[in-house]
Formats: structure tokens, C-alpha cells, sequence
């Protein structure tokens, strides 16, 4: 492999000849000064096809023939190798391939053409030079022997189509030349750019090449033609355009005329701000492969495409971009490309994809692959004969089982690659790589360079090379390679016999001939791929073999020729067919519902000719005959019909023979790529209820979509394209511009390359609803209902139709939009589809979209019937920026009132917010564009991520929590400046209102958690309020349903009576010191600062004397026998199964007890496992833990109880002190009662509640009893406070009166009785009696609050 290069040196013209791997100078040709004056700088270089000489054109209009006589066993350097190196001289080829030949250089003849030369380009026989005077010369190799003709292009008629030939018109003008020029071997003619702008194509009538028997064509649309570039695959022309564009034309075949293809250009949304200020294109080149082509503009930048126009690489974004001090950068500018061939510099990066989750790029000597998530990738793995199938993933199984859905990391993107080097010892002899490929499990990699090839394992990380260097040298892969299961598939030519052969490797034996199944072919192979168990070559001849592969009882596998097809009339060359592939896919009328397993058999084959999809099936239309020939290979297979073109520009195609019955669309579906104009799906149409479907019904559609990547595989199960993205950045290093020495990658765009997906469904359902086949659509979406990422797509679809529709400056007679509703409303996320695309949409197509979909208010209202708060909340949303602010405050009101019921906190108190806003005036007129919302704002709603909030925030914060105060204060954040001192405002009060009548509703039910809970939560007063209520909602009526209602609301178990109670050793005081004193140590320690850190309780001078009173207690207890049992049960708590257990985060879960209930016991545990311990004891023990309730119970109920005491709701304490069973608590309210003028009726009320209770238990709950008699005392005494006290009203407000307080029950119950909005001027009004005397008694309540504050907390 050589390159030539041309220098120029003032006048000093000199000709180098170069060798790749490595680069030396081999020769070099230096004009003579007289010489170098007369010919002028050397312009342009052209190889001969077979590499024996050299033509260089000149400025002046002169072509100099240079000479390169075959060197005969001379050689610049021979390279040496280490002593044991398998590199040795007698390796085939060692000469050729390895040491660098001497050459000379002879310039043979001279030709002058007498005018500047403007194009030279090489045949095969000829080189074709064309000149500044219009004239078009055919030069032979040979020299001057036959002469040279000399072409004037004034005589070459030019037409729009080869049909009308005779009749073309002339150039007409006599300075018209051609500018640049480019021969197509697969058209048979040379693209052409005039220097007027023009762009045509010329092609010889006849193998005779005159004037007469030319004739070109014009591509009527381009005028400002610069550059051309010719792609023989593909059969393009590529015109490079003054505007920045590239036309792509190809050639009619029926009429010869130029067909537009596709135009590559640049557009304003990718590129707003230089899209228009490239300047004209300036180079166009196509890659080795024909499957990208490269352009680049005048004023700079280098563009990469794919061949049919898919945007791959442009650096624009990093030319025109600012460095970080400042300055702009110099965009990249190319003065000239070079495309080299393949087997001479290794061309560029080639894609490989399996068939689920990894990407394979080929680099010219290492491999990048992108595997998702490592572990993932390197999981072991079923390697059944059907893996490749069924791949087992350890990782999220699919739901039924048989298929496998794909991880979290495959379906989102990735910019890490994997690089895996490829072996040295293998590069150094079969540079360059030219095909690899990566087996179904994405864990061995397989490349072919020059000769031979080699394999590598991602898990064990080593290459597998051949051990006998002369077999690898011998094999020439030729056809490329393939993955079977465990094996290597290659068709390859055996340089040694001189033959054909494919060849099947076993990846885990040793790398030899002798452990590989050899097969002979005919022809040279030029393709091969695998489907199943069948291996098909594409061969030279234009014929498609398949052959059949099983594994045999030794270590490889056999094949066995099926079948041979003929493609000799349809294709006109083997070099234009890009892949052959064999699948599943057919269209003949067996394609049911019902029969899902034709779908794993070969059907037909997929020839993509030059971009054009061909298909050919089995006929299937002569007589069927079952062959009861046991072996499948000896059936005779049924013929192929003929092709059918099923689409144009493809680039990929994507299928599979995976069998699922519950997604057969996907699966069944053929998948195209076509470069710029999107993908195609082949889709199937299945008729409903196994119906019989009609004749005359189609069985596919093809159904085009767009997508924003480059696509590189389809998942078919998850609804998804898997491709990759390019971002070129500035390279914007540390280095500065007084660097010594420029560095050069400062001056190349770096391009970061990511694997990401993109969702398709939405499309694919869109066009059926287009093309009016819904029940299609509708079959499609219920197989696809439980992705993910569904409600997403039904979202998509909406809000593109939307976008189209509502903005559409044309009338839209069969709008879709109302369609698409209907097609929604069959899922039951209807409503949230909705409501997330209004949000996501502006708010000038509101009106168009609630015209299809139906009024907000309904669906506000659906929203609560389905008790979808969060939704409503949303549509309120909708609903504030629609209508006028008292149909949103009515609107609110329903939802704030469902949401305290329903114990939504989080949305509770956006709906206070929402409410004050309304009350402010903020939101009286619908602004012209939904307000957005903030995460903690107080404008609007953020729905939260984050369900649970625990009022304990976290460990660090729990000392600040020591704090008492007498109002429970609202978490961190801005809901927790909900009560401030705006009570003046109507807003407030009619706020205040709602929550009064929740707060009392739960206290007159009974439900003390769900009031703790909404306290807590919301901030609300609870202390201030209950004193209010004291003798209203807070008085319990009925003390034993009270208690039932609490045991059964805090999961608190029923006391047991326990056998062996009157002899209990406990009561004797005989284990008092050994378990009292530890007990007083461990848990009343541990337990009561548990208790502080979760419900905030603190030592401040207002609540010392209530936790004085009953530390006080129980020291009293500790001293006194009678209450050994019930000191036990004022501080031991269940031992739970660590399958119970839970942090206190959950305010309303009661089956869980803290950690520290374990350690605790621990202690315990330690303490008293004395075997002295008698049966009785232990029994009695268990007895009392028995009679416990949770710890998080425990700690909620001395909460309340600290709440109930502060607000004197001496009933509630008194409940309370009964379930605990806890004297202490009840000796407190007595002695509260006997220091304080308590309301007679309050005395009476609990001396009549605890007869009841005393009752109750006698008959339904002897386990009351021991505690009943301790407090018998102090019931007597209350008997005779009952009588003697006359009714003082000590924890009244100031100056209440009974007729206002009554009057303020029946105001309320009257503004509370709408479940609509309610104004709030008519509450202030209605109320303005009592308002003053609640003003009054709350401003007192805060005075008396300030000497502390707290932060109470209900875990």
C-alpha cells in the first residue's frame, strides 16, 4: 500500500511516493528548475487502476507520465524479529506484506493540452481530463498509440431524460466548461458540475466514446452546483450547492432522467446560528464503505452523513464556538479529503450491533463497545442452541417469564465505551481490520484483518489466536463472519488450494484447521448471515445459498447444503447488494392471531439492492404436500417467488424470529432505516376475534415515523429504538496560547458519541388512527399497556396532534384531535394524559384541546369520584387559569376537603396556600400563560416525590428538638408559615373554618391518631383549639366506647388477668430491687428520651411541672409494693419480630416498634436471665409485656396525653391514663382537679365515666380490675369534689358568655353545612359576634404561649 503525495517549493516540483505501517519515503521525483518553470505546480495526481503509473496534472495545461517499474526482490528494510517470533521468513507473503520495496520513478511522456486543466479522473483503460476551453479529452494509458480525442461539449446534446435523447438541446455557450467531474462505474457515465452552476450526467450511448454517441442528462433544480462526489454502491451522485447544501440525485433506470433522492443540509432548530453561514460547500467525499459521505464548506467545518442522509458528525457546534478566554475559535477548514480503499488504510469506524444490547464500533486497530450496565453485561448466561433467543438476564425478569425485558441501563443512554485493543502480534501482520462482529450474549468479540482472524472473551479478557501462523496466513476472509451460538461462521478463500470454503470454528477449542468444519462453495462469497439454524452467502455469481448448521457429536458443528436461488436477472451488479438476510416475514393470508408459530420459520429474504428493500417469498400457491420424512434437511423446500420492492433508501432492517403472543405487531413487524426521511415499519394487520378476515383486506401496511437518533437495533418487546447521538464540543484544555509547542487536538472537534433510545409507539399508533384503523391501533396499545413508559406515549401522541392541529394556519376538514381523545379515554390513565399535556402545552391551545377532550370541571370531578387527588389537583390547576376565582375557590374547597379526609397532608396544605392566594386577589383574572410552579413556592402545587414525611427529620436534628412549646410547630419549609398573623384576612378564617369542622369531626368519631396526624402535619393549633372545644367536641360522652375505640385505633391490647396475680412475687417486693431498680435505669431513661426525641418533649419551665409530676410518680411507685405490676407496665414494650420493625418515620403504620425496643431488651434480656426465675414469674412477666402496645403507640399516646393536659381536657387524660395504666397520670388529674376550679359538670362527667369503665370491666375486661382498685381512692375522693365544688369556670376564656358560645356552635355548624365553596365575606359577617370573643382567646393563647417553643412530633 503506498500514498502519494505532491509539494510544491517555489518552483521546485517533486513527487513522493509513501508506505503505510509505517510511513517511509520509498522514492521521490524532483523537476529540473527549466522543466519545473515550463509545466507550473503540480495540481492533481491519478493512479492507474493496476498501480503501474502516475499522471499529474499541471497549472499550465500539461500532463506528465510517470513510470513505476515492478521492483524485483529489492527492498528498503526487511523487519526483524525476536528469536521464537512466529513471524518468520517462510510465512506466505512475508515479503510482499512486510518489508518495504525499492521503486523508481520515470517520467515517460509529457502531453500538453494547451489550456488549464480543470479535472482529471481515472478508468480503468483511459484517464478522461477535462479542460478550461469546454473541451472533454480521452487519453489512453497506452500514451499517444491511439491517439487522444478531444471532445467539445457544445456538441453533446443534454435532455431532462435519456427518451427524448435526439431531441436534447446543446450547451449554447462557448466558455461553458465542466469544474469538476467524478466516473461512476455501476451508471456507466461521469457526474459532471459546469462552471455555470449546472450539474448533469453524461453517459455513452455505445462502448464507442464520440461526441455522437454521448448524450447528458440535467438535474433541472440545481443551478449553483460547486463539487460533485460519485458513490458506486448506492448508484448516488452527490452535488455539492453554493447555499450550503448538498443535492443527492441517482439515475432512473426506466428513463434514464436524474432522480432526486434526498438533500443533505443543514437546518435552523439544530443549528440556529450558522445554519445559513457556511459559505458553498466546498469537498464532498465518500467513505471506503460508500456508507457515509463527508462535507465540508468554505468558510469551515466537517460534516459526516449517512448515505441517505442521516446527520452523523458536525462540528459546527465546536468551530464557531467561544474558548474560555473569550476569543472565538478558528473553525477547522479542509482543503482537501481523500477517500482511501478499504485493504489500504483501514477506512473508518464500522457498526456492528447484536440483536438486543450491545454496540460494537470497529476502529482501525481497536474495538468500542457500549454494554449498558457492566455487571449486566458480564452476568453468566444460558448458551443453549436457542439462547441467542431467549437470553436469560439475572436482571429484572420479564412478568410471564419468556421474555426477557431489558434493565434500567439499557434502555437509557450511555457515553462510556468500552475499548478493547486488539491484539498486536494479530495487527502487525493483518492490518487493517476489515470486519468484526459480537456474539448474542455481547460477551466474545470476533475481528478479521487481512488474513485470518481471531476472537476475544469480555469476561476472561484474553485474545484467542491461531497457534499455526501458516493457516492463518493461508485463509482470506472474504464474505465476513457470523456468531452461532458457540461457534464462528466464515466464508473464506484458501489461498493455498485455491478455493472457496465456509468454515465453521469452535470459539472454546484451540484456534486450527483441525478442529474446524470445512466446507467447499462454488463462487466467492460476498455476504453471509445467519438466522436460526440456517447460514445464507451471498455469492459472486448473484446466486443466494442456504445451507442448514447443526452441531455434531464432535467439537464442531456440520452443515448441509437446502437450497440455491438465482439473482442473476435482478441484480445488474454483485457489487450493489449491501445485505442478504433471511427472516420470518410474510405476507400471505396464514397470517392470523392464531397461529403464532409460523411466525419462527424462514418465509422469505430480504435483499437490500443499492438502497432498495427486495423481498422474495415462498410460493406457497402450487399443491402442499406434507413430507413425512423425518429429517427436516431432506425436506424439499418450497421455491421462492418472484422479488417484490417493498421500499427505497433503506439502510438497516431490523426483524426477528422470537415468538410472542401477546406482542405479535412488534415481533412480526419488519423495521427500516432510511437515513433522513426516518424509519419505516412493516407492520402487520391481524383481524379481530379470529375472524376469518376478507380477500380483498391488506395483511401489512407500511407506516413511516421520525425519530432524533441515528438508530442502531430495535427492541421489540419494550416498544424501543436504540441509537446514538453526537455532540461536538470545543476542545477547551488547559493549554494557553503561550504554550511552547501547539498542541495539535486543540485544533480538531471533539466529538462525544452516546448510546441513548427513543420511544416510537406514539407514532405508529398516530398513523393508524390517520389511515382509520383504530381497532389496529387499539390491539397494538392494550400489548403494549403494561411498558413503563406507556402513559408516556399516549402523552406524546396527544400533544404532537395538538401541536399540528391547534397551530395549523390551514382548515383541518378530518381533524385527528378528537380521535385521538376517543382512542385515550379506552385506558384508565385517561385523565392524568390529559391533564400532563395541558401543562406541558401553552396556554392558547387550552381551549382547542378541552373542546376534544371534554370540560375541565368534569374531568375535575371524575378525578374525585376516582379519588385521583393528585390529578384534581392538577386540573385545578387548569381550572385557576380558566375560570373566574370563585369557581377555583369551590373547585379547591371540594378537594381540600376530600384531601383532609382522605389524611393527604402534602396536598392539604398546598390547597391552604392555593386557598390564601385565591383570598388574595393574586389570581382574579386567568393570566395568558399557566404560572409555573416551583418545587416549594406558594403559588401552586408540586406533587411530591416524597409521600412519607416524617416529622423526626433525621437523627442530627433530634437535640434541637428538646424545645417545648405549647403549639405544635409545622415541619421545616414554607407550609410551616401557614399560621401567621394575618387573621385578619377573610381567607384565613374561612380556612380556619374547614379545618375546625375536620378537627372536630375526628374528635367527635373518636379518631385521636388521625387528629394527632392532621395537627401535626398541617400546624394546627391543636392546644388552643381543644380549649375552646372543652365542653363541647373535646368532652367524651361515653368513656368505655372511647376506650375500646382508642385500644383498637392505636393496636393497644386489652390487660390480661393474669392467674397467679395474688401471689405474685412481684407484689411481695422480692425481685423490686433486681428488676425495679434496672428497669428505672434502662427504660425509664431510654424510654422517656426516646419519647422527647420523637414527640419533641423538653425541660422548659411551663412543662416541668407535668413531667416532674410524673417522674414524681414513679419514684412514688418505685417505693410503694402495691404498684410493682403496673411500674412494670409503665415501662417495658413488646418484643417484636425484627420482621415488625421499622423506623418511626411513618406517622400512620402501627405495627412497627422502634430499634431501640430491641436494644433495650437486649439490656433486659442480659439482666435477668437468672435461672432463679421461677414458671410463675416468667409467666406473669410475659403476662404484663402482653399487655403492651407498640413503642410508636406508646409514644403517640403520651403526646396526646401532654396535648389533652395542657388544654384541660381532663376526660381525655383520664382515657388515656386507663389505657396506659399508668396511676401517676391519673393521681395528676386529680390533683389538677382538687388545686383548680374545675367545672362541676366536667367532675361529674368523669366520675360517671369511670363508674362505666369500672362496670365494663367487672363484666367484658377483668384485666382493669388491679388497676380499677389502685385508683379506687382517688375515684372517691372525686365523688366528693363532685358535690362540694359549684361549677368555676377556670379554663374559660375571659369573657365568654353561654348564648355566644352556643350562638358560635350554630354560626358554625351553618357556614360548614354547603359542600361547595363558601364565601368568606358572608363567614366573616355571619360570624362577627363570636369573632371578636375567638380573636380575643386566641391572642391570649399566644401570649401565654411565648415562654417556650418545642417541636412535638408524631412519628
Amino acid at each position: 500500500p503506498f500514498f502519494l503525495t505532491i509539494c510544491t517549493r517555489r518552483l521546485d516540483k517533486q513527487e513522493r511516493s509513501l508506505r503505510v505501517q509505517p510511513s517511509v519515503l520509498i522514492v521521490s521525483y524532483k523537476e529540473l528548475s527549466k522543466a519545473a518553470s515550463q509545466f507550473g505546480p503540480y495540481k492533481q495526481a491519478e493512479w492507474r487502476p493496476d498501480g503501474t503509473m502516475i499522471a499529474v496534472s499541471t497549472a499550465n495545461g500539461y500532463i506528465l507520465f510517470f513510470e513505476i517499474p515492478p521492483a524485483r526482490d529489492k527492498y528498503l528494510y526487511e523487519p526483524m524479529y525476536p528469536k521464537g517470533s512466529p513471524h518468520i521468513k517462510g510465512t506466505p507473503h512475508y515479503k510482499e506484506e512486510q518489508c518495504a520495496p525499492s521503486l523508481n520513478v520515470e517520467m515517460k511522456k509529457v502531453l500538453d493540452l494547451q489550456a488549464s486543466i480543470t479535472s482529471l479522473q481515472s478508468t480503468l483503460d483511459d484517464l478522461l481530463v477535462a479542460t478550461a476551453d469546454g473541451f472533454l479529452h480521452l487519453v489512453h494509458w497506452d500514451g499517444m498509440t491511439n491517439g487522444r480525442k478531444a471532445i467539445n461539449l457544445c456538441t453533446v446534446p443534454f435532455s431532462v431524460d435519456l427518451q427524448s435523447s435526439r431531441a436534447g438541446s446543446f450547451l449554447g455557450f462557448e466558455d461553458v466548461y465542466i469544474r469538476d467531474m467524478e466516473y461512476c462505474a455501476t451508471l456507466d457515465g461521469f457526474a459532471v458540475v459546469f462552471n455555470d452552476g449546472r450539474v448533469g450526467f453524461i453517459t455513452p450511448m455505445s462502448s464507442r466514446f464520440t461526441a455522437e454517441q454521448l448524450h447528458g442528462v440535467w438535474a433541472q433544480d440545481v443551478v449553483d452546483g460547486t463539487c460533485v462526489a460519485v458513490n458506486n454502491k448506492y448508484r448516488l451522485m452527490a452535488f455539492g450547492c453554493a447555499n450550503g447544501s448538498v443535492q443527492v440525485y441517482t439515475i432512473d433506470t426506466t428513463t434514464g432522467a436524474m432522480q432526486f433522492s434526498h438533500k443533505l443540509e443543514l437546518t435552523p432548530k439544530q443549528y440556529p446560528d450558522i445554519w445559513n453561514k457556511t459559505g458553498p460547500v466546498k469537498l464532498i467525499r465518500w467513505s471506503p464503505d460508500s456508507c457515509v459521505v463527508m462535507v465540508t464548506w468554505e468558510c469551515g467545518g466537517l460534516s459526516l452523513w449517512s448515505v441517505f442522509g442521516a446527520q452523523l458528525i458536525c462540528t459546527l457546534g465546536g468551530d464557531f464556538a467561544y474558548q474560555s478566554d473569550g476569543t472565538k475559535k478558528d473553525p477547522l477548514k479542509i482543503s482537501s479529503m481523500v477517500s482511501m480503499n478499504v485493504k489500504i488504510a483501514g477506512g473508518c469506524l464500522f457498526l456492528k450491533v447484536n440483536f438486543i444490547l450491545f454496540f460494537l464500533l470497529q476502529g482501525e486497530d481497536r474495538l468500542y463497545l457500549n454494554c449498558g450496565d457492566a455487571t449486566q453485561a458480564q452476568n453468566p448466561r444460558n448458551t443453549s442452541a436457542y439462547s441467542e433467543h431467549k437470553p436469560t438476564r439475572e436482571r429484572v425478569p420479564f412478568s410471564d417469564g419468556s421474555l426477557d425485558s431489558q434493565g434500567l441501563s439499557t434502555l437509557l443512554g450511555h457515553r462510556h465505551w468500552h475499548v478493547v485493543q486488539i491484539h498486536s502480534t494479530y495487527l502487525e501482520s493483518n492490518w487493517p481490520i476489515r470486519f468484526s462482529a459480537i456474539d448474542k450474549l455481547g460477551q466474545n468479540v470476533a475481528v478479521v484483518g487481512k488474513f485470518g482472524f481471531a476472537h476475544y472473551s469480555l469476561l476472561t479478557k484474553k485474545w484467542k489466536l491461531f497457534g499455526n501462523v501458516t493457516q492463518e496466513q493461508n485463509m482470506m476472509v472474504t464474505g465476513g463472519l457470523a456468531w452461532w451460538n458457540d461457534f464462528i461462521v466464515l466464508a473464506c478463500y484458501n489461498l493455498n488450494d485455491h478455493q472457496e470454503e465456509l468454515r465453521i470454528y469452535l470459539r472454546t477449542s484451540n484456534l486450527d484447521n483441525a478442529f474446524a468444519h470445512i466446507t467447499k462453495v462454488q463462487a466467492n462469497t460476498l455476504l453471509l448471515s445467519v438466522f436460526r439454524d440456517i447460514v445464507i452467502l451471498f455469492r459472486a455469481d448473484c446466486s443466494i445459498c442456504l445451507y442448514s448448521i447443526e452441531r455434531s457429536l464432535n467439537p464442531t458443528a456440520s452443515v448441509q447444503i437446502l437450497q440455491e436461488v438465482s439473482m442473476s436477472r435482478y441484480i445488474p451488479h454483485p457489487f450493489l447488494v449491501v445485505s442478504v438476510t433471511l427472516t420470518s416475514v410474510r405476507t400471505e393470508t396464514g397470517i392470523s392471531l392464531k397461529m403464532p408459530q409460523q411466525a419462527c420459520e424462514a418465509e422469505s429474504i430480504m435483499l437490500n439492492l443499492a438502497g432498495q428493500l427486495i423481498m422474495l417469498q415462498r410460493d406457497r400457491s402450487g399443491p402442499q404436500i406434507r413430507d413425512k420424512d423425518s429429517n427436516p434437511n431432506q425436506r424439499k423446500h418450497l421455491p421462492f417467488c418472484a422479488p417484490v420492492v417493498l421500499a427505497q433508501s433503506v439502510e438497516n432492517v431490523w426483524t426477528t424470529c422470537r415468538i410472542n403472543k401477546h406482542k405479535r405487531h412488534l415481533l412480526e413487524a419488519l423495521w427500516l432505516s432510511c437515513g433522513g426521511a426516518g424509519m419505516k415499519v412493516w407492520l402487520p394487520l391481524f383481524p379481530r376475534d379470529h375472524r376469518k378476515p376478507h380477500s380483498f383486506l391488506s395483511r401489512r401496511i407500511m407506516l413511516p415515523f421520525h425519530i432524533n437518533i441515528y438508530p442502531l437495533a430495535v427492541l421489540f418487546e419494550d416498544a424501543l429504538v436504540l441509537g446514538a447521538v453526537n455532540d461536538t464540543v470545543l476542545y477547551d484544555c488547559l493549554y494557553t496560547q503561550s504554550s511552547a509547542r501547539e498542541h495539535l487536538e486543540v485544533l480538531f472537534p471533539f466529538s462525544i458519541v452516546e448510546r441513548t433510545s427513543q420511544i416510537y409507539l406514539h407514532h405508529i399508533l398516530r398513523q393508524l388512527l390517520v389511515r382509520n384503523l383504530g381497532e389496529q391501533a387499539l390491539l397494538l396499545a392494550h400489548s403494549c399497556a403494561t411498558l413503563p413508559y406507556f402513559p408516556h406515549v399516549l402523552e406524546l401522541m396527544l400533544h404532537e396532534v395538538l401541536e399540528e392541529e391547534a397551530t395549523s394556519r390551514e382548515p383541518i376538514p378530518d381533524p385527528l384531535l378528537p380521535t385521538v381523545a376517543k382512542f385515550i379515554t379506552e385506558f384508565p390513565l385517561f385523565l392524568q394524559t390529559v391533564v400532563h399535556c395541558a401543562r406541558k402545552t401553552e396556554y392558547a391551545l387550552w381551549n382547542y384541546l378541552f373542546a376534544a377532550v371534554g370540560n375541565p370541571k368534569d374531568l375535575f370531578e371524575e378525578c374525585l369520584m376516582a379519588q385521583d387527588l393528585d390529578t384534581a389537583a392538577s386540573y385545578l390547576i387548569i381550572l385557576q387559569n380558566m375560570e373566574v376565582p370563585a369557581v377555583s375557590r369551590q373547585h379547591a374547597t371540594l378537594l381540600f376537603n376530600t384531601a383532609l379526609e382522605q389524611g393527604k397532608w402534602d396536598l392539604c396544605r398546598h390547597m391552604i396556600r392555593f386557598l390564601k392566594a385565591i383570598g388574595s386577589g393574586e389570581t382574579e383574572t386567568p393570566p395568558a400563560t399557566p404560572t409555573t410552579q416551583e418545587p416549594s413556592s406558594s403559588s401552586g402545587f408540586e406533587f411530591f416525590r416524597h409521600r412519607s414525611i416524617s416529622l423526626s427529620q433525621s437523627a442530627e436534628n433530634l437535640h434541637s428538638k428538646f424545645n417545648l412549646t405549647k403549639t405544635l410547630s409545622m415541619p421545616s419549609g414554607p407550609s410551616g408559615k401557614r399560621w401567621s398573623k394575618d387573621s385578619d384576612c377573610a381567607e384565613n378564617m374561612y380556612i380556619d373554618m374547614m379545618l375546625w369542622r375536620h378537627a372536630r369531626r375526628l374528635l367527635e368519631e373518636i379518631k385521636l391518631k388521625d387528629l394527632g396526624c392532621f395537627a401535626a402535619q398541617l400546624g394546627f393549633e391543636l392546644i388552643g383549639w381543644l380549649c375552646k372545644e372543652r365542653a363541647r367536641a373535646a368532652r367524651v360522652e361515653d368513656f368505655v366506647f372511647a376506650l375500646k375505640k382508642l385500644h383498637k385505633d392505636f393496636l393497644w391490647p386489652f390487660p390480661v388477668m393474669p392467674a397467679s396475680s395474688i401471689n405474685s412475687p412481684f407484689k411481695t417486693g422480692k425481685y423490686k430491687t433486681a428488676m425495679g431498680e434496672q428497669l428505672l435505669k434502662s427504660q425509664s431513661a431510654d424510654t422517656f428520651v426516646s419519647m422527647e426525641m420523637d414527640t419533641g418533649v423538653s425541660n422548659t419551665p411551663r412543662s416541668r411541672s407535668w413531667l416532674g409530676t410524673i417522674s414524681s410518680s414513679q419514684r412514688e411507685m418505685d417505693t410503694a409494693s402495691s404498684h410493682g405490676p403496673h411500674m412494670q407496665d409503665a415501662f417495658l414494650s413488646p418484643l417484636l419480630s425484627k420482621g415488625d420493625e421499622c423506623s418511626i418515620g411513618s406517622a400512620t403504620d402501627l405495627t412497627e416498634t422502634s430499634s431501640m425496643v430491641d436494644g433495650d431488651w437486649t439490656m433486659v434480656d442480659e439482666n435477668f436471665s437468672s435461672p432463679s426465675l421461677t414458671q410463675s414469674e416468667l409467666e406473669h412477666l410475659s403476662l404484663e409485656l402482653a399487655s403492651k402496645g407498640p413503642h410508636k403507640s406508646q409514644v403517640q399516646l403520651r403526646y396526646l396525653l401532654h396535648i389533652f393536659m395542657e388544654a384541660g381536657c381532663l376526660d381525655w387524660c383520664i382515657i388515656i391514663g386507663l389505657i396506659l395504666r399508668e396511676s401517676s397520670v391519673i393521681n395528676q388529674v386529680f390533683s389538677v382537679m382538687q388545686s383548680s376550679d374545675i367545672d362541676g359538670e366536667i367532675c361529674q362527667n368523669i366520675k360517671t365515666g369511670l363508674y362505666a369503665v369500672d362496670k365494663w370491666a367487672s363484666t367484658d375486661c377483668p384485666g382493669y380490675k388491679p388497676f380499677l382498685n389502685v385508683i379506687k381512692p382517688q375515684i372517691q375522693k372525686l365523688s366528693e369534689i363532685a358535690e362540694e365544688q359549684i361549677q368555676p369556670e377556670a379554663f374559660q376564656p375571659a369573657n365568654p358568655s353561654k348564648v355566644t358560645e352556643q350562638a358560635n356552635i350554630r354560626a358554625e355548624e351553618s357556614r360548614t353545612s354547603s359542600s361547595h365553596g363558601i364565601n368568606p365575606q358572608s363567614d366573616a359577617s355571619n360570624s362577627s359576634a363570636s369573632r371578636h370573643e375567638e380573636d380575643k382567646s386566641k391572642t391570649e393563647d399566644e401570649e401565654s404561649f411565648q415562654e417556650g417553643s418545642y417541636d412535638c412530633t408524631v412519628s
